[in-house]
């Protein structure tokens, strides 16, 4: 008797499909109301006070405490992440923003060289979130820029 030869099928690679950018913070709640109020996100859901995890439109973020309570999530940790989010209606997050107070001091609006309209916000932490727009030459192919 002979063994069957087992088929395989054509492998497809895995894909990735999104990231989401966890930002250490000192107080979850105040990283939580900031984020609601500046960039209009909303609340998914909490564990206690050490998570949060936000969610506007297609983008989800989440923030968590960096208290000293192990390895890895060191008080000194809070403040030092960043993440770029890319919006379509940069000039009118920029306003609101700005009439917020939130604009990092050296990141206003401003046309990047490599195809982006952009600016910087500082959380309560002062993680830096980079806002960005496309411009029109770029956005239809999106290998053309890096972000």
């Amino acid at each position: 008797m002979t063994t069957p030869t087992p088929t395989t099928a054509p492998a497809t690679p895995p894909r990735l499909l999104a990231a989401v950018p966890a930002l250490p913070v000192s107080d979850a709640r105040r990283a939580v109301a900031f984020f609601e109020e500046a960039l209009g996100f909303e609340e998914l859901r909490h564990a206690g006070e050490g998570l949060g995890i936000l969610r506007r439109d297609a983008v989800e973020l989440h923030v968590w405490v960096a208290d000293g309570s192990a390895p890895g999530a060191e008080r000194a940790l809070a403040g030092s992440g960043s993440c770029r989010i890319e919006v379509v209606g940069i000039e009118e997050l920029y306003r609101r923003c700005r009439d917020l107070g939130v604009v990092h001091p050296n990141a206003p609006l401003q046309d990047r060289w490599w195809g982006t309209r952009e600016f910087g916000v500082l959380d309560p932490d002062n993680n830096l979130i980079g806002l960005y727009e496309r411009s029109p030459a770029t956005s239809a192919d999106p290998a053309t820029v890096a972000p």
